[in-house]
């Protein structure tokens, strides 16, 4: 008896709190600030750094656009849009990190770092519009030569430029 009253207590619970909206997993699909807004636009993003790989605008764009499409209940259009996304590789480099004592100072591993400028744009809600950069990085050893490793480093850097865009301009934080 006490089973079945404590079965029915958790099954009332679950449907109470599913129902009323006040708990979502995602926030993006449930309890957004955008919950009116329906179309996203991902403009291609542009390169101004010298050292970028030619790829990676194009990369970090399909990166944004793949999430949003995952993560939120949004449309991606070509044209207008309630959301629109614009942004530009400002930064790629590389530089050493953790240097390792001794006669001669080498470094253990390089880092490299992307910065990407967006530019935010809501149309229903000018205020929260915002212009900001990013910037996300990873070490690799200095052992691997960087085209070694630079595919797998911009998708893991990408990704997490990505969820900061999104928890910056969807999530609000």
């Amino acid at each position: 008896m006490r089973f079945a009253a404590l079965l029915l207590f958790v099954i009332f619970a679950g449907l109470t709190l599913s129902s009323s909206g006040c708990y979502t997993f995602n926030p993006i699909k449930g309890n957004s600030p955008y919950s009116d807004s329906t179309t996203v636009r991902v403009a291609a993003f542009t390169n101004n750094a010298s050292l970028a790989k030619a790829t990676l605008p194009q990369t970090l764009a399909e990166a944004l656009r793949d999430a949003i499409q995952s993560q939120t209940k949004m449309d991606l259009v070509p044209r207008g849009g309630d959301l629109v996304y614009e942004g530009t590789i400002t930064g790629y480099s590389i530089s050493p990190v953790s240097i390792q004592a001794g006669t001669t100072q080498t470094a253990a591993l390089n880092r490299l770092t992307i910065v990407v400028s967006l530019k935010f744009t809501d149309t229903k809600d000018d205020t929260k519009s915002f212009e900001t950069a990013f910037t996300r990085f990873a070490d690799f050893s200095t052992s691997q030569s960087l085209s070694a490793v630079e595919d797998e480093l911009i998708k893991d850097i990408g990704n997490q430029l990505v969820q900061d865009m999104l928890n910056r301009s969807i999530n609000n934080w």
